[in-house]
């Protein structure tokens, strides 16, 4: 370990074999950080946060402080941060509450600076976000996420795998995968197919989720509509019915489709 003397660090807290530790950072107690992380100088890391191997968090992020939450009521719950993540300048992420327990970031994410990551938020693997977004608390993001700078996601919002969020969205509703999103209000811009292409998948499976949303988008003036045709005119697959089975399952409605 390389720890400065500059620092403060709980004599509970537990470092992993390798970590780096620069001046001025304060580590309290019940915090464990994996080993090979390396936390640059001015960094916060309060009770219950847990950081896994290889991260590496820059000057000003403050991990781990009690969520802003009004129904909080100082439960015991944690921050935890997968392997390989890098949380930039002025990160803020907070504790969960009783309804997740946790805050929950993967593997192989990049936090930009100032993002803020309130409480109950799970999100997945190679997730980024770009500099100023900010999630309201319960918000969910699956795995290959992107969302460009100045994105705000309202409480609870569901943003799928492999989506791109244009810069300055508002996400009201929930995001079904596979698909950019842009405009304001919020609207269904495209496949991601240039993503899905970089991340191996094939040309007849991107057609086939191109073929899926423009039924529902654009053939189709309404949701109900557009699922009843995808479902006359699309035989069952595993990309199908999982596109369809988080459209079901959105409490909150999905996003609009081309204006």
């Amino acid at each position: 370990m390389n720890i400065s003397s500059l620092a403060s660090i709980h004599l509970k807290a537990e470092l992993g074999e390798g970590v780096v530790v620069a001046p001025f950072t304060h580590i309290h107690e019940d915090v464990i950080v994996g080993e090979g992380t390396k936390i640059h100088s001015n960094v916060a890391l309060y009770p219950g946060t847990r950081i896994g191997k290889n991260c590496e968090i820059f000057p000003g992020a403050v991990i781990g402080v009690i969520p802003q939450d009004l129904k909080f009521e100082g439960e015991y719950t944690l921050v935890e941060i997968g392997d390989h993540t890098v949380i930039r300048e002025c990160v803020t992420i907070h504790r969960g509450t009783n309804d997740k327990k946790a805050t929950r970031i993967g593997n192989h994410c990049l936090l930009m600076t100032y993002v803020h990551v309130a409480h109950d938020c799970q999100i997945g693997n190679h997730v980024i976000l770009a500099s100023y977004t900010g999630l309201s608390g319960h918000v969910q993001i699956d795995d290959y996420a992107i969302l460009e700078g100045k994105v705000a996601a309202q409480q609870f919002t569901h943003i799928g795998k492999h989506t791109f969020i244009g810069g300055a969205s508002l996400i009201r509703k929930n995001i079904p995968p596979y698909i950019k999103a842009a405009r304001e209000p919020l609207t269904f811009a495209g496949v991601n197919s240039i993503g899905l292409r970089r991340r191996g998948f094939s040309d007849e499976k991107i057609r086939e989720i191109e073929d899926l949303y423009r039924i529902l988008f654009i053939q189709n003036s309404n949701v109900s509509k557009g699922i009843k045709a995808i479902y006359e005119n699309m035989n069952p697959s595993d990309l199908r019915d999982e596109i369809l089975q988080f459209i079901d399952s959105s409490d909150k409605g999905i996003l609009r489709g081309m204006i």
